[in-house]
């Protein structure tokens, strides 16, 4: 006998079957009918996360529906519900926050679920190898809106419960949604999504930890399509119509991810780039699992568990009653009591019912097989044609139990192969037992899938990055448990990023840490310090005359030298010592765990040793030496800027003794480091001021006694300090730049003085202004300004002598060449200064253009007859004039110097014995006293 249910469906069948036939006539006669025009309410930006209501919408499944569709953006989480209920969208994409709506009384029913787990996530700034949630107790966190009662907020606020960190012990800002906040440390921890999010930051290679809800079994739906009781109660047929096409929709993005990131580009959405979306992509198959699920399938007891963790928050009471919240694809039908009445009145129905019921069953039987059929050979269409690796593990024996062909690609073998192994087998022994750890878990029931990134190694040797993400499935009752491995190969990535680390934290030349990894570990190593109580030592190490071999042999062999200095300073500590370049020949060394300084002086004359032997560099030999500044932590500072600080002040010092050699900072560094800098700010202001003056001292011609030339010499007269030497200021002023400006001061003043002089005393007068070699080598038209201004002053460019130093005609470069060219072509005459003291040759002297030698008072100093310093002058004078150059001795201060200079032949003499520097008027008056 049949049952009664099957003579109910036997008569419902039969009732449907009626009005159909009843209707269909009508259908043929009625025109097409119009779309319904409807409204989905996205609760975010355009992005891959709604790709299936896109591709229902480009690939005609609504408008097959009978639908228009318009698809709106979302500003806020909570916008879909709002919306739907107010009746200005009819539908909404919402979290599994809907609940607490519904529970509210909002008459909200979730039509579909399509993210089968949250993506929901905790993000942190990684600081070390093993992540602790329990880092953010105390810190700055954004975790959902601080104004709104519903939000994804709840699972990550029960999550951090459930980990013993109540929502009291951290301080919760408002959201920007802007991952540069966590970046820059404005906030220590920020909500994300695990399919965007981690994107950013791998990008920009920010290192960063992951904290999911379901690693403590908290396991919420994500995204859920939903509506409103209004709406299925007036439109039960479009309800049923819309979620269909939605759901074809989605299983259509989820198997043409590539051809679905065109058309979000194309047609919705630029703000994310192409690699973007694919990466949302990936990300989202093992949330929205479309393989393992059906796409829209929601289970109440999952909904009764996400209830069970509102109650646990105080958010719902417990055992809560949310019926009519998940809508039912089919309808119940007729009641029972219309069935009793049609039994009740026609026996002949039943006997006809009944053989119509075995016919439909029979028929629904081979449909229900045909949809079997269908719905195994599409899931076995997709598992063979995933972009991801997939295997079906036995949880115990860790064999496979089923392989997809992309699984077998990314590990190198074939499925013969995998089936003589055992999972884990090829992976690196360094991940096992991390995966292992997790596996127990998992089979222990505490967690319900997990992620983790590892290594494996092909048959070949070849080690290989994957992502693994394994879930676990459901078995029957007494049998093994099963877990799903999907794997992606990210060894193309993991490279890249540990290219972009390797640029960013060590020099491309050296290959030594740079600047940026020296402060990490020096930082590093001042924690360690304080734990042990121990000393470390900064040697800032700075190569003496490489500017010369960049200038003479070329940058490339300058760069081979920085190697070779590399290679040497790091011979000459230990391993666990940091050496690190911070550019230029700027090198700099840690030296760590310290219990005195005998140790760190042995080192660095060490270094010097070693640097002061030659350098060969293909056909040549480079020498260059080192000078090294020493200061130590904690004795001389507490922070690391201040130890560099300190470190490159010893560095001077020990230049300023001669280079070389090291030298050790001490606060009297500090003091004239201090006073260095005001000085130098106080320069800035100085020319402003009017606070320079020149000086001028005769240069007398020895045979007559007269007064045809003088050098101009700046004097500063300070508000404060009075007058500073030029010995002081003129190294500030090259060091800061002003030197430029101070020069050209100088000319102008010097030019518009020997005006009034050739004009009063001697038509030939010359004044001689130094200049330094920053200023010489300029490629500004300098001279060009020079000579202008002089014509304006109606004088020849003979007024004007410039003195150089012989130092500055090492740098014999083209720049050199074209100005002594040039001040020739004017006119104007150079003298070459401190003769005798600097490393020229008299080549140069033949080579370059130069009207005066300028005898250094170092050689005049002790003149005396038979001297070796006379010997010296004779053999300066005699070469000289050979040459037809001309002969100025500076430091004349006795007349037996000034009588046995004149005996030798020398031209010009300069010193104190004459006239000492004076101001512009007083030397008015010396020029007028020689004319009397």
């Amino acid at each position: 006998m049949p049952s009664r249910a099957s003579v109910f469906l036997s008569v419902r069948l039969l009732r449907r079957c009626c009005v159909i036939a009843a209707l269909l006539p009508a259908c043929w006669l009625a025109p097409a009918a119009a779309q319904d025009p409807v409204t989905l309410q996205l609760k975010h930006s355009h992005q891959f996360q709604f790709a299936g209501y896109y591709a229902a919408v480009e690939q005609g499944y609504y408008r097959e529906a009978g639908l228009d569709v318009t698809i709106l953006e979302g500003s806020d989480g909570n916008e879909p519900e709002r919306d739907v209920v107010s009746g200005k969208a009819e539908y909404g994409v919402g979290a599994s926050s809907l609940m607490l709506a519904r529970l509210a009384g909002k008459p909200v029913v979730v039509l579909g679920v399509v993210f089968q787990h949250s993506p929901y996530a905790l993000a942190m700034r990684q600081t070390s190898a093993e992540p602790d949630i329990r880092r953010i107790i105390g810190k700055r966190a954004m975790i959902g809106s601080l104004t709104d009662e519903l939000g994804s907020a709840d699972e990550l606020l029960a999550y951090l419960i459930k980990e013993g960190i109540p929502a009291s012990s951290f301080e919760r800002v408002e959201p920007t949604y802007n991952t540069a906040d966590l970046i820059s440390g404005k906030v220590d921890a920020i909500a994300v999504y695990t399919t965007n999010e981690p994107d950013t930051f791998d990008r920009l290679g920010f290192p960063y930890d992951i904290y999911s809800p379901r690693a403590v079994g908290i396991d919420f739906y994500g995204d859920n399509l939903f509506t409103s009781e209004r709406e299925i109660a007036n439109h039960p047929a479009r309800v049923q119509a819309f979620r269909a096409a939605s759901m074809r929709g989605w299983q259509w993005a989820m198997s043409h991810q590539e051809e679905m990131a065109d058309i979000i580009l194309n047609k919705y959405s630029r703000r994310s780039d192409r690699a973007h979306l694919l990466y949302e992509a990936r990300q989202m198959v093992p949330l929205v699992q479309p393989v393992l699920v059906e796409i829209g399938y929601q289970n109440p007891e999952r909904w009764r568990h996400i209830a069970d963790v509102y109650a646990g928050l105080g958010m719902v009471p417990k055992h809560a009653n949310f019926d009519g919240f998940m809508y039912r694809v089919e309808s119940s039908g007729t009641s029972l009591l219309w069935l009793y009445r049609v039994l009740g009145g026609a026996a002949l129905a039943l006997v006809l019912g009944a053989a119509i019921h075995f016919s439909l069953l029979a028929r629904v039987r081979r449909r229900a097989s045909a949809a079997i059929r269908t719905g195994e050979q599409r899931f076995r269409t997709m598992f063979e044609a995933s972009p991801l690796g997939i295997a079906l593990v036995d949880s115990i024996t860790y064999e496979y139990r089923d392989i997809n062909p992309r699984y077998q690609e990314i590990v190198g073998r074939s499925q013969v192969e995998l089936n003589a192994m055992r999972w884990l087998e090829a992976g690196h022994p360094e991940d096992v037992a991390q995966v292992k750890l997790q596996m127990g878990r998992l089979t222990a029931h505490e967690i319900g899938s997990f992620k983790v990134t590892n290594r494996l190694f092909r048959p070949d040797g070849e080690l290989v990055w994957i992502e693994v993400s394994v879930t676990a499935i459901e078995t029957e009752a007494g049998s093994h448990p099963h877990h799903l491995c999907m794997i992606e190969d990210v060894t193309d990535k993991k490279q890249s990023e540990a290219l972009i680390w390797q640029q960013a934290n060590f020099d491309p030349l050296t290959q030594l840490p740079n600047r940026r990894m020296f402060h990490d570990r020096l930082a590093h190593d001042m924690l360690k310090s304080q734990r042990d109580r121990s000393c470390i030592a900064i040697l800032f190490i700075d190569l003496d005359h490489f500017k010369e071999v960049n200038d003479t042999l070329g940058h490339h062999q300058g760069d081979i030298l920085l190697v070779d200095a590399a290679r040497r300073i790091s011979a000459c500590v230990r391993k666990s010592d940091t050496v690190a370049r911070l550019g230029g020949d700027e090198f700099t060394v840690i030296l760590s765990e310290l219990e005195g300084t005998e140790r760190v002086e042995h080192i660095a004359q060490h270094i010097i040793d070693s640097l002061r032997l030659p350098f060969p560099l293909g056909q040549e030999q480079a020498f260059v030496s080192a000078s090294i500044g020493i200061t130590l932590y904690p004795d001389d500072a507490l922070d690391i800027d201040d130890l560099l600080k300190h470190a490159d002040q010893a560095m001077y010092a020990a230049k300023g003794a001669g280079r070389n050699r090291y030298s050790y900072f001490t606060p009297t560094l500090q003091v004239a480091a201090l006073n260095r800098m005001r000085l130098t700010n106080d320069l800035r202001g100085a020319l402003k001021a009017e606070q320079f003056e020149l000086y001028f001292q005769p240069i007398v011609h020895l045979k007559s006694g007269r007064i045809h030339k003088a050098e101009a010499l700046i004097r500063w007269n300070h508000p404060q300090r009075g007058v500073v030497s030029p010995l002081e200021f003129i190294p500030l002023a090259e060091a800061s730049g002003l030197i430029v400006d101070i020069g050209e001061w100088v000319f102008r003043e010097s030019a518009r003085c020997v005006q009034r002089w050739r004009q009063q005393h001697h038509p030939e007068f010359q004044v001689s202004v130094n200049q330094s070699p920053l200023e010489f080598q300029r490629e500004d038209g300098a001279y060009d300004a020079w000579l202008r201004y002089l014509q304006s002053l109606n004088l020849p460019g003979q007024s004007v002598v410039v003195e150089i130093t012989e130092g500055l005609l090492l740098d014999a470069n083209a720049t050199v060449s074209n100005k002594l060219l040039q001040l020739r072509d004017a006119g104007i005459q150079v003298a070459l200064d401190d003769f005798g003291t600097g490393y020229s040759s008299l080549s140069y002297l033949k080579k370059f253009d130069i009207d005066y030698l300028k005898i250094d008072r170092s050689f005049t100093r002790n003149l005396a007859p038979d001297s070796s310093d006379m010997a010296l002058s004779d053999a300066i004078i005699v070469m000289a004039h050979k040459l037809g150059l001309r002969v100025i001795a500076e430091g004349v201060e006795t007349p037996e110097q000034r009588d046995l200079l004149a005996a030798a032949g020398c031209d010009y003499g300069q010193g104190y014995l004459f006239a000492r520097p004076m101001p512009a008027e007083q030397f008015d008056e010396l020029l007028r006293q020689q004319a009397v």
